[in-house]
């Protein structure tokens, strides 16, 4: 497993507007967007509201009913220590969401800083710039965060530093063309003659008109964020004192046949987030850049 491959896109060009006319009813043209919307809604709600919707200590042990089936009393059943799954699928939304969304802000705010650099300044600067990208983009992300996490131990911050660390490089590559084509612009060359700063050009100027790919490349970070995290979880390496999808994974694998909703319901929650972030990212791509997507 040397990576774990999202839905590939051709990101919205340089000067695409964050904000046109129908852009909201290009995004919610398709019905798959609409319920990929609701359903990361539905996960942002379920994070916030943990303590009130899943009724059971997701951690502690239940009511002794060890591998129970889906009743009543524990919708989607319980596990070899008698904790509720739905209480652990509810509260594995919060380190998900956590990961995911810390890592993907963090991967966009390198990713902008060291692209608008390369792009605008170009020279010695964009080929440095660019090489440390590019060495960082021929990593295996996965891998590299196995290692990394195996090596200096196991914690969330860790773990969203090293995602967000082996993440910006796609990000970098794609924002520094796009500066470096929107630098050469009419609209640049008169915040120059205006006497307006070089840094005060990029962040006023240039940044607004390049906020679409970021979004959209964000929305994908996203996605392989969770992915990565439930991965290293499954495999042990995640946070013990957090209940994590993946973890869910690795204590139903002895389980799979006598009880198959240890598996089955943690597995769909990491199936449809991913799918959703990507559905979303797709959906993005196709608003903010119609023409390439009428082709």
């Amino acid at each position: 497993m040397s990576d774990l491959p999202l839905t590939p896109i051709a990101v919205p060009a340089a000067g695409t507007p964050l904000r046109k006319a129908g852009f909201r009813k290009r995004l919610l043209r398709r019905p798959t967007t609409v319920l990929a919307l609701a359903f990361v809604a539905l996960l942002f709600a379920l994070a916030v509201l943990a303590p009130l919707v899943s009724g059971y200590d997701p951690l502690g042990g239940g009511d002794s009913s060890l591998l129970a089936p889906l009743s009543p009393g524990h919708w989607l059943g319980t596990d070899d220590l008698g904790r509720d799954i739905w209480a652990r699928v509810v509260y594995g939304t919060r380190i998900s969401l956590t990961v995911g969304v810390a890592s993907a802000l963090f991967a966009v705010i390198v990713g902008v800083i060291v692209g608008a650099l390369a792009g605008y300044f170009g020279g010695w600067l964009d080929t440095l710039l660019m090489r440390i990208a590019e060495f960082f983009q021929t990593l295996p992300r996965f891998v590299v965060a196995l290692i990394v996490i195996a090596l200096f131990g196991t914690s969330v911050f860790k773990m969203i530093v090293v995602i967000a660390a082996l993440s910006w490089p796609q990000l970098a590559r794609v924002v520094r063309a796009s500066v470096a084509t929107l630098a050469q612009s009419q609209f640049v060359d008169a915040a120059r003659v205006a006497g307006m700063g070089d840094g005060a050009i990029i962040v006023r100027e240039i940044l607004p008109n390049v906020a679409a790919p970021i979004t959209v490349l964000g929305s994908l970070d996203i996605a392989m964020a969770i992915l990565i995290e439930a991965s290293l979880s499954f495999f042990g390496l995640g946070d013990p004192n957090q209940v994590s999808w993946g973890a869910m994974l690795n204590d139903a694998q002895q389980y799979l046949r006598d009880a198959w909703w240890m598996s089955a319901f943690p597995g769909l929650a990491i199936a449809l987030t991913v799918l959703s972030f990507n559905l979303l990212g797709d959906a993005l791509n196709d608003a903010l850049n119609p023409r390439a997507s009428s082709r």
